[in-house]
């Protein structure tokens, strides 16, 4: 029986080592005994792309600032302005974002991006962010997202970059589906690196795909983070 997250991100890549870049150099190999926390970190990451409808009935994205930590409960002013409350699961994950250029990403890398749809059906780049070829394959598609109304993800593979007038042109491919996204001099260029919970201080960016608990506080498996003060874009 397949999974959700196996339809979604394909046949498994990368089994005995699943490796999660650390600053500008490679993080050592995850080996054996850690395999099954690495692959649950790829797969939560699926599932915060994801936009089944089951998906959005089950998560909340929350996009805010960490205001306060008291114990294990984060408090976070969501963008909205809301407080929230949030926890973390057992042996959680902490994944930086740092910022990367247009120089880094080569044809046959794996990037996300989450942009405008145009009037010729390309895609505006609101920002592009690179994944570490472990989690190649990650939400793979191109779908409604809620960063902004009608803004859509797309998440591909690279094919090719060319100059356009207005930017780049990065020319991408998802299930055999081509997709041309514009990258400007505006939009944001990110890459993940593996992160700390001690960089999780009072003013901290965070975006976090958790789920709501029955007294009214929120989980997640992962905090993903704005590094030296970058906000994460997507």
């Amino acid at each position: 029986m397949r999974t959700l997250n196996q339809d979604r991100l394909g046949p498994a890549k990368n089994v005995g080592r699943i490796r999660l870049p650390r600053g500008n150099a490679a993080q050592k190999g995850i080996t054996m005994p850690d395999l099954k926390r690495s692959a649950f970190a790829a797969a939560s990451f699926a599932l915060m792309c994801a936009a089944l409808p089951v998906s959005a009935q089950e998560t909340v994205r929350i996009r805010g600032t960490i205001e306060h930590v008291d114990g294990p409960i984060f408090v976070i002013k969501n963008r909205d302005g809301a407080e929230v409350k949030l926890t973390l699961t057992d042996k959680p994950l902490f994944v930086a974002i740092v910022k990367s250029t247009m120089t880094e990403i080569k044809p046959g890398m794996f990037v996300g991006s989450t942009g405008m749809t145009q009037a010729d059906g390309s895609q505006r780049a609101i920002e592009v962010h690179i994944f570490p070829e472990s989690m190649r394959g990650t939400g793979e598609g191109h779908y409604d997202w809620d960063l902004k109304p009608q803004s859509k993800m797309t998440n591909a593979n690279v094919e090719q970059t060319v100059a356009g007038v207005d930017g780049q042109i990065l020319s991408v491919k998802y299930k055999g589906i081509e997709k041309k996204i514009l990258v400007t001099p505006d939009t944001a260029i990110v890459t993940f690196v593996t992160g700390d919970r001690s960089d999780l201080k009072p003013g901290t960016k965070i975006f976090v795909a958790a789920k709501k608990q029955s007294d009214g506080t929120l989980q997640a498996p992962r905090i993903t983070y704005g590094k030296d003060g970058l906000t994460p874009p997507m």
